[in-house]
């Protein structure tokens, strides 16, 4: 993967030496186009970045997780890379990225980058090079190329789905302009998928990695971590070929290109690169997997931590948190991880909208997921008038502050700090960047609304986001949310994620907890070693706490009591 851009002339010191420090970790995420704005033109940028760093400081965090900054034609928000070791010039420069990393630095922040691994994006170098290139070229084994079937190879491949809609293969035209092979593409068409069975394509994300790590980059998270390597036989199997054998393909690891086996041999190689840095750099794998899968990309010798959505899709219901909680800690135990919680990102509706939407039907298998109330609303268009938001808000900021005394890593999406809720049908069709609306022909309005730049300001063109207007339209109840009306207020839901992110830090001493009897099915509650409990009161009638020093609560106790829909902490 040539790139243009300059290697780093020395490595920059990370904040600790400490080898262990992303196992506790409070990791919050940014998203770059859609976070600050320092020169006006309504896009989030690096500068941005560093201009935040006080703030972000204040919060309590211990890491920030950038979302791809690199050069992109925002096919699918910035996943489709064009050169992954540089900086988009709409969001800065190297010299601006190293400007930033020392900052966060100096404040004592780690910083994590995402990596896309699967594919890039089909305005890359090494696409554009085997687009010119010949059938069975060394260029175009670098990704996967496929004559096509039919008379004339008019049809695809196979009959596969693309993830955004459509068909998961695109032909292309040859250099001698007649009609072609087909590339695939999980995702969107301008996404090409790489062939990792290439060992050049090993060895170069092996100096992207480098790369970045020689920067100052403390870790990695690695999207579609479950997708790299394939099984493309000369016959593909059909799509009913592959639902006909149903959950047994995703659980032997033989599905022709989710989460195959093969994959953990290039993570356990990235693993060696890893722990050639002092300390080691981190990796947490995005693997939608099915979960008894989970534990390999979180392995020692793999990733190292994976995401466990879990909580993310259940719905505020203290049996499935139970359940959830004492599976995943389970899990991380055995295989030497810590684990991860979850509750919002740049893929999924807000759960503070999510939460105030109404409870989710049964699924065929019986699982009741907040995801499905979520896709559900989206497919309705997302409108404000279906969400309790005051419910929501409510449910938010008890389930945020359960987790954060949960052991293991908490990551927060920024704006939930705010209470943001889910931009929905107030982005027009005409303003709308996510292809997953454009190639769903409008069914589903996509991701946007959980990327709308974030109000800094009560006031402003752009509510404080930068000089100039933003690339998504914000709505006006933004005023509200915004980190100036909510500076100084002691109620408001940034004062509370600052006090339970400082509390956190002292928190974290053991990954262990002690499950207690509550007498309520619908009160949850837990006590870490050092002696502090969590209560969580998903019902409706207040609960009576126990003895003990109120260190924190998501919402005013009521005589003493815990109201419905509220966490406290107590020592």
């Amino acid at each position: 993967m040539p790139t243009t851009a300059t290697q780093a002339t020395q490595s920059h010191p990370a904040p600790t030496a400490d080898p262990n420090w992303w196992r506790q970790a409070s990791v919050y995420q940014i998203y770059p186009r859609s976070f600050a704005d320092s020169n006006g033109d309504g896009i989030g940028d690096i500068n941005g970045i560093t201009a935040k760093v006080p703030y972000l400081k204040n919060l309590g965090i211990d890491a920030v997780w950038l979302s791809p900054f690199y050069p992109s034609a925002l096919a699918d928000g910035g996943y489709d890379v064009d050169d992954y070791r540089n900086v988009d010039p709409l969001l800065g420069t190297l010299e601006d990225f190293d400007a930033m990393a020392n900052a966060l630095h100096a404040a004592g922040l780690k910083l994590i980058v995402d990596i896309v691994p699967n594919h890039s994006s089909d305005r890359h170098q090494w696409f554009r090079e085997a687009l010119a290139s010949p059938r069975g070229s060394a260029a175009r084994n670098r990704y996967i190329f496929r004559d096509g079937l039919g008379e004339k190879g008019e049809l695809p491949p196979s009959d596969w789905d693309s993830v955004f809609g459509g068909p998961a293969w695109e032909r292309i035209t040859e250099p001698d302009g007649s009609p072609g092979q087909w590339y695939m593409h999980i995702f969107a068409k301008e996404q090409p998928d790489f062939n990792w069975d290439n060992p050049e394509v090993r060895e170069d994300f092996l100096k992207t990695l480098r790369f970045w790590s020689d920067r100052g980059v403390d870790g990695f998270r690695i999207d579609v971590a479950h997708a790299l390597t394939k099984n493309l036989e000369e016959t593909l199997p059909t799509k009913a070929d592959l639902e006909a054998q149903g959950e047994a393909l995703y659980l032997t690891g033989q599905h022709p290109y989710w989460d195959r086996d093969e994959v953990h041999e290039i993570y356990a190689e990235w693993r060696r690169l890893f722990n050639e840095y002092n300390p080691p750099r981190t990796a947490v794998a995005e693997a939608w997997v099915h979960t008894d899968r989970r534990a390999r990309y979180a392995s020692p010798e793999g990733l190292g931590q994976a995401f466990n959505f879990d909580l993310l899709q259940a719905d505020f219901d203290a049996a499935q948190f139970r359940k959830t909680i004492i599976k995943n800690l389970a899990e991380a135990e055995a295989s030497g991880a810590s684990s991860t919680w979850v509750f919002s990102n740049h893929d999924v509706v807000r759960h503070a909208t999510r939460y105030g939407l109404p409870a989710s039907e049964p699924s065929a298998g019986g699982d009741i997921m907040a995801g499905q109330a979520g896709k559900r609303w989206l497919l309705a268009g997302g409108r404000q008038e279906d969400v309790d938001a005051e419910l929501g808000l409510r449910r938010a900021r008890a389930a945020s502050l359960l987790m954060f005394a949960l052991p293991g890593s908490a990551y927060l999406y920024q704006g939930e700090e705010l209470g943001l809720q889910e931009v929905g049908s107030e982005i027009p069709d005409s303003a709308r960047q996510d292809p997953a609306f454009f190639r769903n022909k409008g069914v589903e309005i996509g991701r946007d609304g959980c990327r709308v730049p974030l109000p800094w300001t009560s006031a402003g063109s752009s509510f404080g986001f930068g000089p100039g207007g933003s690339h998504l339209p914000q709505p006006e109840w933004f005023a509200g949310s915004s980190v100036e009306a909510q500076e100084g207020q002691g109620d408001s839901t940034l004062s509370l994620y600052r006090r339970a992110l400082a509390l956190r830090s002292q928190l974290q001493t053991t990954e262990a907890l002690e499950l207690l009897e509550t007498g309520r099915d619908d009160v949850l509650a837990f006590r870490r070693p050092n002696g502090w409990t969590s209560i969580t009161n998903f019902g409706t009638e207040p609960f009576e706490l126990p003895a003990g020093q109120l260190l924190v609560s998501s919402s005013p106790l009521e005589a003493g009591r815990l109201p419905g829909a509220a966490t406290a902490w107590l020592r």
